[in-house]
Formats: structure tokens, C-alpha cells, sequence
């Protein structure tokens, strides 16, 4: 059957009236609703974290927990609609780190703050469009492009600023990494990072923006097809990502009042960890943003509560990668025994003599 074919047979992904594709409906009830189980996570993590730490449901406890998840949830949400495409961004904390570098090279070199920024802004966009030409233009795999770009927006802010530090940043903006908002036990970062969760939950699911996202992931030759600018979509969506880590960038540079051009480094392990855990599919066409909110509150709650206990940090990071396989496997089982089904069909038919 043609991709045209199946557009017009399926009504799963079929053509709406304004020519986007529906997502399809998932089997045995979607998993349970992915998002039910990550509410049942983020309560079992909220009781263990009460049990070990009698400081764990303080109210400055949960700023913390807030504070340290800000910026790597930012960058989760461009990630996520570009996972749902079925293409990936591993270069989001090295442009968290290039960004930094920046506000503070310009900084120390006389710029006004405000135009700082805006430099360390236009460098993310212009950082994602590389991305996104390379995986456009150029049909690069998006895995092989983002780990060179990962290697080169690092190795542009080591040139730059070397092993050297910028601190003396206006107090009124560094003030956001140690103060909540006011009235709230909310950090600035994750405020911030709710607002931008609307934001996203509004396109992604009730705009034909969502919808033309949702078809270049379940099938991009049918999308295309149905007059969906696919390889167009990509590339802003690259573009826009560089845009918002290199916003999470200025946010960890006043947060600490520090730049360094290795703030950041490791962080695209979490970020993707979270995008993942979210209920994100790896293969591409299936996710939400409210996922993703509940991931980031899951592992806010994890790490903050084996902080609490002094669990070793390379021991988070072996939980951590317990959670980006389970993340992969629990979600994408019905897709896991659907292709298994067909490879066993495939067997059993009889070769030709």
C-alpha cells in the first residue's frame, strides 16, 4: 500500500481538513496512559523522599528541587517535539554551555547585559539552524550531526574563554538562582519553564503545527504526501532549540554568576532521560508535554532525595541510566511486539524456489 493509500484507508492518520495528519490512537490503552504511571512515579518518589529526609517536604526544599531542574527541563521541551519527529538533539547542553560562554565574554568585554544576552541568543539560533541544516539539507543523521555539533559548540567556548571565569553580573539578575519568586517557593527557571509548558502543550496538541509534527513522526513520506513541509518543520524546530538552550544558558550563568565554558557539561544525558521517561517515543509520532512535566517532577523528587541522603553521584547517574532504558522499553512495548510480529510473519512465509 502507497503512503497516499494508507492516508486515505486509515483513519488513524488520516488527513484533517486543514491537510495535517491525526496522531494515531495506541493500543492497550496507551500503555495504561503513560501518564497515569508517571503521577503513580512521581507519589512513590514525594513518599520515599518523606521517609529518608524528614527536610523533604519543607517548602525550601522544594525551591530546590525546582531550582535544580530549571534549565535541563527548558531545553527538554524543543527536545521533545523534535523526538517526536523521530529525530533527536544531542548538542543541547553544549549550547547551554556556548551561551554562557558568551554572556560572559561579552560582559567582560564591556557589553550592557541586556546586549550580552542577545548575543549568547542569536548565537543559539544561529547554532540550531546549523543543526538543522545539516539534518535537512544535507539528510545527515540527526544522532551523527548533534554529537559533532556537541563537540564543536564545546570546543568554540573552550577556545574562547579557555579555563578563565566571568562573575560580577548585576546582582538583580543573579539574584534568580538564589531567591524564589515572590510570594511562591517557585524558582524562577521552573516558573519560566511552566509558562513555556502551556506554551508547547498549546501548539503540540491543539494547532496544525502539533499535528504536522505528530505526522512527520508516525510516517514522513505520507505526511509529506499530504502537503506537510516536512523538512521545512524540522529545521525551525532545530532552530528553535538551539534558541531556548542557549535562554536555559543565561539562566545557569545567573544562577551560579558564573561563566565557565563548561557549565553544563553532561547534562544532554538528563535532558534526554526526561524527553524519554516523558512517554516521548523514540521511533518518533507519539508524546505529550504534560509527560514531560511529570517526568521533570520524577526526577526532581529522585535526585533531590538521594542528594538529601548523600548517595553518590555516580550512583544517580547509574540510576539515571536505569530510568532512560526503562524510559525506551515500558512505553514503546506495544511497538516492540508489533515489530516482532511482523519479523515472525516474515519467517513463516514460504521462500521462493
Amino acid at each position: 500500500m502507497s503512503p497516499v493509500d494508507q492516508l486515505e484507508q486509515d483513519p488513524a492518520v488520516a488527513p484533517t481538513p486543514d491537510g495535517a495528519v491525526r496522531a494515531p490512537r495506541r493500543g492497550w490503552g496507551a500503555l495504561m496512559r503513560w501518564e497515569t504511571v508517571l503521577l503513580a512515579l512521581l507519589l512513590a518518589s514525594i513518599f520515599y523522599g518523606s521517609q529518608v529526609s524528614e527536610h523533604f517536604l519543607s517548602k525550601s526544599n522544594f525551591f530546590f528541587i525546582g531550582l535544580n531542574v530549571g534549565e535541563i527541563a527548558i531545553m527538554a521541551l524543543p527536545l521533545t517535539l523534535i523526538v517526536i519527529t523521530g529525530e533527536i538533539d544531542l548538542s543541547v547542553a553544549s549550547m547551554l554551555g556556548l551561551s554562557s560562554t558568551l554572556v560572559g565574554l561579552l560582559f567582560r568585554e564591556g557589553w550592557p547585559i541586556w546586549a550580552a544576552v542577545a548575543g549568547a541568543l542569536v548565537a543559539g539560533l544561529l547554532g540550531g539552524m546549523l543543526n538543522g541544516v545539516l539534518v535537512t539539507r544535507l539528510g545527515l543523521p540527526s544522532i551523527a550531526v548533534t554529537i559533532g555539533t556537541l563537540t564543536l559548540f564545546r570546543g568554540i567556548a573552550e577556545i574562547l574563554l579557555k579555563s578563565d571565569s566571568v562573575t560580577g553580573f548585576p546582582i538583580g539578575l543573579t539574584n534568580v538562582g538564589i531567591l524564589p519568586v515572590p510570594h511562591t517557593q517557585l524558582a524562577y527557571s521552573v516558573t519560566i519553564f511552566l509558562a513555556m509548558a502551556v506554551v508547547y502543550g498549546v501548539v503540540l496538541h491543539a494547532t496544525p503545527i502539533g499535528r504536522k509534527v505528530f505526522a512527520i513522526g508516525l510516517q514522513e513520506e505520507a505526511a509529506f504526501f499530504a502537503g506537510v513541509r516536512v523538512q521545512r518543520v524540522k529545521f525551525w524546530l532545530y532552530a528553535l532549540s538551539g534558541l531556548v538552550c542557549a535562554f536555559a544558558g543565561v539562566l545557569w550563568t545567573f544562577r551560579f554568576a558564573t561563566s565557565r565554558y563548561d557549565a553544563g557539561t553532561g547534562l544532554e544525558l538528563n535532558v534526554v532521560a526526561i524527553v524519554l521517561l516523558g512517554g516521548v517515543s523514540i521511533f518518533g509520532g507519539r508524546g505529550s508535554i504534560v509527560g514531560v512535566v511529570l517526568a521533570t517532577a520524577v526526577m526532581g523528587c529522585l535526585q533531590e532525595a538521594f542528594t538529601l541522603i548523600n548517595v553518590d553521584p555516580q550512583v544517580q547517574n547509574i540510576i539515571t541510566g536505569v530510568l532512560l532504558l526503562l524510559s525506551v522499553l515500558v512505553p514503546n512495548l506495544p511497538e516492540f511486539v508489533r515489530r516482532g510480529r511482523r519479523a515472525l510473519a516474515r519467517r513463516r512465509q514460504p521462500r521462493p524456489t
